[in-house]
């Protein structure tokens, strides 16, 4: 069992900067790929990016590629998003989950509660 707490979420302007953070619990937290969601007034949740248990191997959708890095520090049982240039399109709840690679939410097996992301122009 892996119970995820997001953190980090806040009102920025456009271009500015944000740092997610998600702290697990669990002994096992090194042992599970990571990811981040988001979910948009009104769209479906979205893929962001992933992690590799090992932190080796990163994939992130193409909205977001070149502007957000994950990342994860098992020792501290903690997963990142850093996210950069930030634009009003990227206002979302944005979600930590855990037990799966890839961008299908259906992959992973436990989430987190949320935290909103507001982008003003």
């Amino acid at each position: 069992q892996v119970q995820l707490v997001e953190s980090g979420g806040g009102l920025v302007q456009a271009g500015g900067s944000l740092r997610l953070s998600c702290a697990a619990s669990g002994r096992t937290f090194s042992h599970y790929p990571m990811g981040w969601f988001r979910v948009a007034p009104g769209k479906e949740r979205e893929f962001v990016a992933t992690i590799s248990w090992g932190g080796r191997s990163t994939s992130y959708a193409d909205s977001v590629k070149g502007r957000f890095t994950i990342s994860r520090d098992n020792a501290k049982n903690t997963v990142y998003l850093q996210m950069n240039s930030l634009k009003p399109e990227d206002t979302a709840v944005y979600y930590c989950a855990a037990g799966g690679y890839g961008s299908s939410p259906r992959e992973y097996a436990y989430w987190g509660q949320g935290t909103q992301v507001t982008v003003s122009s």
